[in-house]
């Protein structure tokens, strides 16, 4: 067996969060110090923060929630491209990238990994993320699951109607947003991503780990 390598954010309040979205909340409802029998948290969640995956109906109205995510694109052969730009990736970047024809499972480690060094760095508006025209790319290639190392798939500045997280989810492409890629390499791994399973959900935290030689 190969390394095992944590790709997930700790689940803390310290990380950042999409402007205008709550943090979870961690708080201890009963103490063995205080007299209870045992030790008891209450978790309020955020489903679109930290490491985290995106369910179809995120974006469409009516579609499916994240329990209904097909395991067989959460786990299996995985493959890391490396991107340096500081700057949106274009179809362009993707085809030049030497991504393997069959690649389905794509993660994308770009200068965003570096944030993650900070972990309670304030939200950064200008992370690296795909244009439409890299979403479609993605499609046209086969892509079913795609990884990035920053809190969306979409840039900040997306144009009305949120054309990349579109196009993807209507293709049944998964987006697994969040991910800390500083220790991955670039090239071939397995991926193994278990999201809570919330029916209807429009997302969920997940556990992410790698395998690579």
């Amino acid at each position: 067996m190969g390394r095992l390598i944590d790709l997930t954010l700790p689940y803390d309040s310290r990380l950042p969060a999409w402007p205008g979205e709550p943090k979870p909340t961690v708080r201890r409802i009963a103490s063995i110090k205080d007299g209870d029998a045992a030790n008891v948290t209450h978790l309020s969640a955020a489903m679109h923060f930290g490491t985290h995956v995106d369910a179809p109906v995120h974006f469409i109205e009516g579609a499916a929630g994240v329990e209904t995510l097909d395991l067989d694109v959460l786990i299996g052969p995985a493959w890391v491209a490396e991107l340096d730009q500081h700057r949106a990736i274009t179809a362009a970047d993707l085809e030049a990238a030497g991504i393997p024809a069959g690649t389905r499972r794509l993660l994308l480690r770009t200068p965003n990994s570096a944030l993650w060094t900070d972990p309670g760095h304030p939200f950064h508006q200008d992370f690296v993320a795909l244009a439409p025209d890299a979403a479609r790319w993605l499609v046209e290639a086969g892509v079913r699951l795609v990884g990035v190392d920053y809190l969306s798939v979409e840039p900040f500045d997306a144009p009305p109607g949120n054309p990349t997280h579109t196009i993807l989810l209507a293709a049944g492409i998964i987006p697994l947003e969040g991910l800390d890629l500083r220790q991955a390499s670039p090239g071939a791994g397995t991926l193994i991503c278990l999201p809570l399973k919330l029916p209807g959900a429009d997302g969920a935290p997940a556990r992410v780990v790698l395998m690579q030689d």
